[in-house]
Order: C-alpha cells, then structure tokens, then sequence
C-alpha cells in the first residue's frame, strides 16, 4: 500500500503546494519593472514615465493599496494608466485612494472590459480552448449578456477631475512642468479592442506635429490595432491586458495571452512591425487579476517605469 499511494500523495502534496503559492504568496509579490527605450528625439533629456495596468482592484486589498500609493515616491514625469482598474463594483473608492498620490502628476488613461463590466466566474482553461479554436478573448465569443455594469463614470470624472487625459479613441496633450518643464507629449488611445470598443479611423493619421513625442495607448494589444499604430509611426505603443500570461511555466513561460498576440511578447519591452515601419511595444503584466481567478505563479504582479531616452 505504501509503494501503491507514496507517488500519488507526493503530486498531490507538490500540486497543493503550488496552488498554496499561487494563491497566497505570489499576488502579493509585488515589483517594478524597470526599461529604457530610445524614442526621444537626440539632445532630449530622458523622461520618466510609470505605467499601472490591471489593477482590477477588490475591496480590502490594503497590501496592493499601499504598495501603488508607494510608487509616487518614483516621481514619474508622467503616468499612463492602461485600464482594467476594477474587479469589484464597489472598488471605485479603494482604486482612487491607491492612486490618489500618482494622479498629482500628469497623466493619461484608457479603459479596459473590467472598467466596464463586474467580473464572471469562468473557468480558465476556456482561454486554452479558445486559443486551440481561434477565438480570442470576447472578439471571437458571442456578446455579453447579462453583465453586471460597473460605475466607470466615477472613475472618468474622478481622473478627469485630476487633470488626467481620458484616451478613448480620441488623441490629447501633456504639457509636462518641473524639471521637464516645456515638454509636450501627444497622445493617441483607443477604447478596449477586447470588447470592440476601437475606432482607429476616429484618430487615424498618425503622430502630431509640434510635440515633442507622440504616443499610442491601448488596454488589449489587438494585433489589429498595433498594426495600425505601427503603420501610422508611432515609436511606442503602451499596453496592458495580458496579465503576462499570468500562470505560467517556469522557463517555458505563457501559454496564452487573452488576445491574438503572441506568447512572447506577452509582457515587456518588445517590437512590433507592420507597414514598413517599426514601433515598440510594451505590455504590462498588470498588478492584479480577476475577482473569481486571484492565482499568479512564475508572473508577479508589477508596474513599469519606463525610462525614455534619445535615439541613437
């Protein structure tokens, strides 16, 4: 009997204590992740920009509150916040305590689908399905019916109300002050491709004249809207959404990225090409997850600070 059970009960006791990780230790784990891109046009000084992303924020996550309050002592040039702020309808006031200090910089944001929609009970390995099937995310799946209809609005006026620049599917400008005094950043969002909430022809035309530096933001890097971003010229497109694959294997990494990207460029400073041009592109593994899935294993939950510099 004791030669029959020893293997079982060891997986077993591996297995649980992999879930016991994944549950309880990791989610909390909490990092920045630091990168340099050379976008800038030569003789700029540097700019420092920290990018939050999936925060899908629960009630009574003080850990996480305190932790993206604590990045305003990293003194960002600007902040971009790149959507998936709840998982909890009641959320709204915990995400603005956490990011009361950052909205005192300049900053922009789009929404992702959980900004919109309650979370639901899913089961993960769907995604692996969809991903053998073709269907990526909402964009192959029937639509949603029956949500639970998150209080976005307050979370819109409340960043607007910060002076934050709302991105969907429109364009704006920061006019950085402080040591980067005179600086003035362009910006160009889309509204979240998961949900088909993108118009790219509302912003067509690429980057604006007069700025110093144009951007492209997006919650979901659809390979639809790179493509279009990276045609037009943009030399950086921030994204969030992926979760960095969010359980994934040691040394291998993501199996699947919730949208037709692929596995490795699923979080990270990358490059995307299309049109003849190239863009980079960054996606933020995000430093949250879904209300009904809160696992992370070989995927921390982080926040970026990019360092922009000159080109070469």
């Amino acid at each position: 009997m004791r030669a029959r059970y020893g293997v079982p009960l060891s997986i077993t006791a591996v297995g649980a204590a992999g879930l016991a990780y994944a549950a309880g230790f990791e989610p909390r784990f909490f990092r920045l992740r630091r990168v340099t891109v050379p976008v800038l046009p030569p003789g700029m000084r540097p700019l420092r920009v920290l990018q939050v992303s999936d925060i899908h924020m629960v009630s009574g996550q003080h850990k996480k509150r305190r932790w993206l309050q604590s990045l305003a002592g990293l003194r960002p040039d600007f902040v971009i916040n790149t959507g998936d702020n709840l998982s909890d309808p009641e959320g709204v006031p915990e995400v603005l305590d956490a990011l009361g200090p950052l909205m005192e910089f300049p900053g922009a944001y789009v929404f992702g689908s959980n900004d919109y929609y309650g979370p639901r009970l899913r089961n993960p390995a769907r995604y692996l399905i969809e991903k053998v099937q073709g269907r990526h995310g909402l964009n192959g799946n029937p639509p949603v019916v029956g949500a639970i209809h998150n209080p976005w609005e307050d979370l819109r006026d409340a960043f607007d109300t910060a002076g934050w620049i709302g991105l969907s599917n429109t364009r704006g400008r920061l006019k950085l002050d402080g040591s980067a005094g005179g600086v003035e950043i362009a910006l160009t969002g889309l509204d979240d491709p998961h949900i088909k909430r993108d118009r790219y022809a509302q912003v067509a035309g690429g980057p604006e004249s007069g700025a110093d530096l144009s951007l492209a933001v997006v919650h979901a890097p659809y390979l639809r809207t790179l493509d279009a971003f990276t045609t037009d010229g943009y030399p950086l497109i921030l994204a969030g959404h992926t979760h960095g694959g969010q359980l994934c294997i040691p040394f291998y990494g993501a199996l699947v990225t919730n949208c037709d990207i692929d596995t490795d460029r699923v979080k990270g400073l990358s490059t995307h090409t299309a049109g003849g041009r190239t863009s980079f592109l960054h996606v933020s593994a995000g430093c949250g997850a879904n209300r009904y899935t809160p696992v992370r294993f070989a995927c921390p939950p982080e926040a970026t600070l990019l360092t922009l510099t000159p080109t070469p």
